[in-house]
């Protein structure tokens, strides 16, 4: 016996594996079954594959499907036949045009460069069954199989490409541990013969609210035209009670404009009724159960706005084929483990995937953030609201369109016009009477290497490098209040003059570099203090010499940690007045700003939080009351600190902790509240409120509650969280998902970070200082040089 791979080219290669054929059922007869039946027999013919379809051959429903050239150039790796037939009648275009209609306010943004490739989802089924047929595939269509155990039984494998609504999924819901969250917007999925040169996006302003239609062009003479809204926009203009022909007529009255006189068309006539829906996210904890494997939508589904799902479902059938062709898999250990290799060397892409689709649908879920920017910068967001696409990406696809993009950014944060274009990541920002030179900040990184609190010669160059090395903005350690609220022994301090005169030596040597800022971050470690330095034990307590620890709740941070006495009202303003007179010392220290740090589970995060709050007073309980005792030092804090200084505040925009702690929901109301009591800047960050948290990383992953407090508390915020190159600053920034960017590991390692991305974007007006300006000089060549060769190669 053979076993057989596709290979580029159509190019066969053969091993041997021993008796590995297999009866298969394929449930479902959409892309992820045909093609996995297709992916089977080429690998081996002799396999017996069944798919099972419902429907009649000609029966499909949807319009087109969008492709991306990496996914042709892997599916013509797999099976060269059907990609080829697929490519010959795949309608191409670049373009990506972006409408907003509000009244007689009309804007259009056309961008190029992005290279889709879309085909009438009917004609991609007949491609596959053809092939199918072809290979020797058994196709029984008009069957529904019910997955009881007679028919299970009679299989060696059972693939569930039954789509979201897997009847298979559901059957054995237990084991595969679904988790099905139904998506706010709704949306219906219609055609028109109307011609579109782009993908076309068109958002209009109606007397119910904002409505919107995503349309391209899938054949030459038929689109796909997408139209979509909010919950409150479907429920007033009563789409939940209109036929399927009145939606039609209805929305061509709405985007009558853009449709030249052509029909909308629906094809969801196994519907009865309404055939608008709400896009289920769904994610399996388990892919397989016993012989049962989960293929495409049945195991995870992509929302429709990134154009992905089909694309999931592909290359899960290629990935499937693969493992079960694999040696020996005719046992049934060796088949558990195949399918295991399934799920898990699938699972990090699917993730990914999942990830981009879950920002693109927050994206167009709250349009009401993004609405008042300028057309430029709305449809710069609309662009990169997956973070797939990056800012330099887009300089590939459409280096014009983004430098002018980056034009208008520059005039509107220098206020005068501008020749040239300037990285969004180098633009000043003014927060009251401080300019920042640029968006990047030195973020706050506990070093615990200071003496009774006071910082030394390592504190000077620390912070020093880093001025000299560009940033705009250097934010200190969080510096304690008082010796009793210290993390640990070698946190730095602000209870005492010769602390503020250690300070003083720092600020004034930053403030040698002309343009930069130094900004004091001034917090107490409520339940987490008393612990030993971070890299001897981190948040275990200190072996000898423990100080009383003191917090909202008598709430521990953990097993190992002494119990905090919960604070009465003669605490409270003890505390309270040791953040006023650290406040007063910092003016004399010379700071530029200071931020008062209501995050990370320290004292006053404990108060916001939930999880730590457990109070019955006027102090805990809803979310005014958990804020009141925060707003009550931040206030006094700002009295004393001057007028014309800005000041922060920290903030963990989500506990992790379900609805248990603080959600980001909660955040903007957090937000907006400091911002009520002058508030200049809120410092994004999220977690680290309980041991149990359960996080969710990726680049850039607290972005979006920055994102989200910026743009409905209408208040400056500065994004942090596993920002780490150029692009992620410069994205941040032009999308207006934040003003500041934080960037904590990267300047460990390079506290020169900002002039290296200063030279990598051949800068003209780099903050450098004129000691190192031939250094500079260097590197910007050898950057250029370096863009050069690989431009040639």
């Amino acid at each position: 016996m053979k076993y057989i791979t596709p290979a580029r080219y159509g190019e066969i290669v053969a091993s041997d594996v021993g008796d590995s054929l297999m009866k298969v059922a394929c449930i479902g007869g959409g892309p992820a079954g045909l093609y996995f039946a297709i992916s089977m027999k080429l690998r081996n013919p002799e396999h017996d594959v069944t798919v099972f379809e419902r429907n009649q051959p000609g029966d499909t429903f949807g319009w087109g499907v969008v492709f991306s050239d990496q996914t042709m150039e892997q599916l013509v790796l797999n099976d060269e036949p059907s990609a080829r037939s697929m490519i010959d009648e795949l309608a191409h275009w670049d373009d990506i045009a972006v409408h907003v209609e509000d009244g007689d306010e009309c804007s259009t943004v056309r961008s190029g460069g992005h290279g889709f490739i879309g085909i009438g989802r009917k004609r991609l089924l007949n491609i596959l069954q053809e092939r199918a047929s072809e290979l020797g595939v058994n196709l029984e269509f008009a069957t529904e199989v019910e997955p009881d155990a007679d028919f299970l039984s009679g299989y060696d494998l059972v693939v569930a490409a039954d789509g979201a609504n897997s009847k298979l999924r559901r059957r054995y819901e237990e084991h595969f541990r679904p988790d099905i969250d139904m998506r706010r917007n709704h949306f219906v999925w219609l055609g028109t013969r109307q011609k579109f040169d782009a993908f076309t996006f068109v958002f209009r302003k109606t007397r119910h609210g904002w409505i919107w239609a995503h349309a391209y062009q899938f054949d030459r003479d038929t689109a796909t035209f997408i139209v979509e809204c909010e919950p409150e926009t479907f429920e007033s203009f009563g789409f939940a009670n209109m036929t399927q022909e009145e939606t039609c007529r209805a929305c061509e009255e709405i985007f009558e404009d853009h449709l030249g006189g052509h029909e909308l068309m629906s094809n969801a006539g196994h519907i009865r009724g309404s055939a608008w829906i709400n896009f289920p996210r769904i994610i399996c904890e388990h892919w397989s159960h016993e012989n049962i494997v989960l293929l495409g939508d049945a195991a995870h589904t992509a929302h429709f706005s990134i154009g992905s799902g089909t694309k999931l479902a592909l290359e899960d059938a290629i990935k499937l084929a693969e493992v079960m062709n694999r040696p020996n898999i005719d046992q049934k250990a060796k088949l558990d483990a195949a399918l295991i290799d399934y799920r898990e060397e699938r699972q990090l892409e699917v993730l990914k995937l999942q990830n981009a689709a879950r920002n693109s649908t927050e994206w167009f879920e709250n349009l009401d953030r993004y609405l008042h920017m300028p057309p430029m910068q709305f449809a710069y967001t609309l662009l990169t609201r997956s973070q797939r696409v990056s800012h330099e990406n887009l300089r590939l696809r459409d280096p014009a369109w983004l430098a002018e993009l980056e034009r208008h950014l520059a005039e509107a944060a220098l206020g005068r016009p501008v020749e040239e274009p300037v990285p969004p990541m180098f633009l000043p920002l003014t927060l009251r009477d401080m300019t920042v030179r640029n968006r990047i900040v030195v973020s706050p990184m506990a070093m615990y290497s200071a003496i009774d609190g006071i910082p030394d010669e390592f504190h000077l160059v620390h912070y020093g490098a880093r001025a000299l090395g560009g940033a705009g903005l250097i934010f200190t350690e969080m510096t304690c209040v008082s010796p009793e609220g210290r993390i640990t022994p070698g946190c730095t301090g602000l209870w005492n003059d010769e602390q503020a005169e250690a300070w003083r030596r720092i600020t004034d040597f930053v403030h040698r570099t002309p343009g930069a800022r130094i900004c004091l971050q001034l917090g107490h470690s409520g339940s987490k203090g008393s612990t030993r330095i971070g890299w001897e034990g981190m948040d275990q307590p200190l072996d000898i010499g423990n100080w009383p620890l003191f917090a909202a709740s008598d709430v521990a941070w953990d097993e190992v940690n002494q119990k905090p006495t919960p604070l009465d009202r003669e605490g409270m303003d003890q505390i309270r007045q040791q953040f006023v007179a650290a406040t007063r010392r910092a003016e004399t220290a010379g700071f530029d700003m200071v931020e008062l740090h209501c995050a990370h589970g320290y004292l006053l995060s404990g108060f916001i939080s939930p999880v730590q709050n457990k109070r019955s007073d006027e102090f805990g309980g809803s979310l005014e009351n958990r804020l009141r005792y925060p707003l009550e030092i931040f206030k006094a804090m700002r009295d004393v600190w001057p007028d014309h200084k800005p000041m922060s505040v920290r903030i963990s925009a989500h506990d992790w902790m379900g609805e248990h702690g603080v959600t980001p929901d909660e955040a903007v109301k957090i937000g907006r509240a400091f911002a009520d009591v002058g508030v200049d800047l809120v410092d994004v960050s999220a977690g680290q409120v309980s041991k149990d948290q359960q996080p969710v990383y990726g680049r850039m992953f607290q972005t979006p509650f920055s994102d989200r407090i910026r743009n409905e508390a209408g208040v400056a915020t500065m994004a942090v969280g596993n920002i780490y190159e150029v692009d992620h600053a410069n994205s941040i920034v032009a999308a207006g998902r934040a003003d500041l960017v934080a960037l904590a590991r990267p300047h460990l390692m390079d506290p020169a970070w900002t002039i290296r991305a200063a030279a990598e974007q051949q800068l003209d007006d780099a903050p450098v200082p004129v000691q190192y300006e031939s250094g500079y000089s260097q590197m910007r060549r050898n950057f250029a040089r370096a863009a050069q060769i690989a431009a040639q190669s």
